[in-house]
């Protein structure tokens, strides 16, 4: 038996911080939709967050508790969004035509993303403010 096909990586912790897991056969019950419900909540605080972190960190004059609580924050959210992004990636369906062990270059595909903003290479949209390069 195959844990990667046979459990489901849970959005929460337990009270020890040791990762929860579902067995898949329970999709569709209440666990697996109150899972479903919070990855959704913790997707959406993450764009909350990351909205408001942009806001202090593109103040120059944002004292330097605002930038701390930022911080705080993001690594937070960036941990749930992690846990969900494995759990959903553990539930994708295997293909048994691709043998390669090779990682996507996420440059292939760069000229699909021209008209996405946020996707331009190498304009440095994704550095904070000041940041440089």
């Amino acid at each position: 038996m195959d844990a990667r096909t046979t459990l489901r990586l849970l959005p929460w912790l337990s009270p020890d911080g040791k990762p929860c897991f579902l067995a898949n056969g329970s999709e569709g019950g209440y666990v697996s939709r109150l899972a479903d419900e919070t990855e959704d909540l913790q997707l959406a605080e993450g764009s909350e967050v990351l909205v408001a972190a942009r806001r202090v960190l593109g103040d120059p004059l944002s004292p330097n508790v605002e930038v701390r609580y930022a911080a705080i924050r993001l690594s937070e959210c960036l941990a749930d969004v992690l846990r969900v992004a494995e759990s959903r990636g553990r539930r994708l369906p295997t293909s048994d035509t691709d043998d390669t062990d090779e990682p996507c270059d996420p440059h292939d595909d760069a000229e699909d993303n021209e008209d996405v903003p946020g996707h331009e290479i190498g304009n440095g949209s994704d550095h904070a403010p000041g940041a440089g390069p």
